[in-house]
């Protein structure tokens, strides 16, 4: 722990029991109501009348920790089902911008449906098809987001054969046989629960800026092809990731930064030390290091701010199943970057952390410790806030890659642009 006394900074708040962990129906009036209305995390590309119906069913169930994830999951079909059939009829009708936005809006209900991971039967169907709708409706857009499987050529033979990911280029005339002027290029890392399906909301926003995106999983989630088990999984990975980054000419190799969403950010720390020669730089958002993995805080985390069960959610990522309790004990040797050397090294690219200073999910904790060891990194601190310190994180986090990236460009537009706004009104 990095406050005084050896406390975690959060210390006096750690037995508390967040109110959203008493029912659904809690969980949707506390904490999920406000961004649903927004059209912001988790909820973009959705209106909070496509949710209404789902979550007054769940309500009437009287749904509750611990959830029945396939009872969960089950009652958003009906919904994502129906916009679903809306988009297929415009998209038949010619009408491609209502189909794009009808099959982005049924994938964010399947999104809530395996909320947070898929880890039953119908939370797996779920995420297969969402991201069906997803890449849909992505795919129909005026600069359409195209689906890559970039070659996992450093896998180990249990490990699948590609890493897929979304890719956008700033070029309207982008193709595998023709290049265009080189763009820099940013490389979202996702979180424990934001998949390549969510945070392509970054993705239009970048191309409006000149810069490329490509959007992708962290081990143990959505896609990923990594053993989620093996902690230098990260590092073959990121190997094969920079060996196409590498032989794309679209791409100005000097310009490739990494942004990594909450959990991604423990990756984005990682591959800042292990592949400092590939990366202007890179970004931690919300992410953990070492005292994450701790016992004590897990131990803790089941029962704040993240909206279920985070620590059996961790341990599932990280290929434990539903064994938290041995997770629990060994995750801090397996998987802490101290422990393992990785922040003593002695090169690392730029790296900037960020975090609230009351988050509840990762401890801002870990933000220091990063800072006391190896190469000197960058650091904000956004006081008063929780996970990820947002909104105010965004704007000093895209006011660095601007500089790092070489863009001149406004982060309030650009942030502005994010929220979902439909066109086509109520079903």
């Amino acid at each position: 722990m990095a406050a005084p006394g050896g406390k975690f900074f959060i210390q006096d708040v750690m037995e508390d029991v967040a109110p959203h962990h008493e029912s659904f129906a809690k969980l949707w009036e506390t904490k999920w109501k406000k961004p649903a209305s927004m059209g912001v995390y988790p909820f973009m590309f959705s209106t909070v009348s496509d949710f209404q119906p789902v979550v007054d069913e769940l309500i009437r169930k009287d749904l509750k920790e611990p959830y029945d994830w396939d009872e969960y999951a089950s009652t958003f079909f009906p919904r994502a089902e129906e916009l679903t059939r809306i988009a297929e009829q415009a998209e038949g009708n010619g009408e491609v911008d209502k189909a794009s936005e009808f099959y982005l809006r049924a994938s964010a209900v399947y999104r809530i449906s395996r909320f947070p991971a898929p880890r039953s039967e119908r939370q797996r169907e779920a995420w297969k098809k969402g991201k069906e709708v997803c890449i849909k409706g992505l795919g129909l857009r005026p600069h359409p987001v195209r689906e890559v499987l970039i070659p996992h050529t450093q896998r180990l033979s249990k490990e699948k054969s590609h890493i897929p990911a979304y890719y956008l280029h700033p070029s309207p005339h982008v193709t595998d046989t023709t290049p265009s002027s080189p763009a820099p290029l940013v490389i979202i890392f996702t979180g424990l629960d934001g998949y390549r399906t969510e945070l392509a909301v970054w993705m239009e926003s970048w191309r409006k800026n000149g810069v490329a995106s490509m959007v992708l999983e962290i081990p143990g989630t959505g896609d990923c092809p990594s053993d989620p088990s093996d902690p230098k999984s990260p590092d073959r990975l990121y190997s094969s990731l920079f060996e196409w980054v590498g032989s794309q000419k679209d791409i100005a190799q000097d310009r490739v930064a990494v942004w990594g969403f909450s959990t991604g950010g423990y990756y984005s720390i990682r591959v800042a030390h292990t592949h400092h020669d590939k990366l202007a730089g890179s970004v931690s958002q919300g992410g953990g290091c070492h005292h994450m993995f701790s016992a004590s805080w897990l131990s803790s985390v089941n029962h704040l701010e993240y909206p279920f069960d985070l620590a059996d959610t961790l341990a599932h990522k990280f290929g434990y199943g539903t064994d938290t309790a041995t997770f629990k004990k060994e995750a801090l040797a397996k998987y802490s970057l101290l422990q393992d050397g990785t922040l003593d090294r002695k090169r690392c690219a730029r790296l900037l952390l960020v975090n609230g200073t009351g988050d509840e999910i990762f401890p801002i904790d870990d933000c220091y410790v990063a800072c006391e060891h190896g190469a000197p990194k960058e650091l904000r601190v956004v006081r008063d806030t929780k996970h990820m310190g947002e909104p105010d994180a965004f704007f000093v986090i895209l006011a660095w890659l601007y500089r790092i990236l070489g863009v001149e460009a406004d982060p309030l537009e650009q942030v502005r642009s994010l929220p979902f706004k439909a066109k086509y009104g109520d079903v």
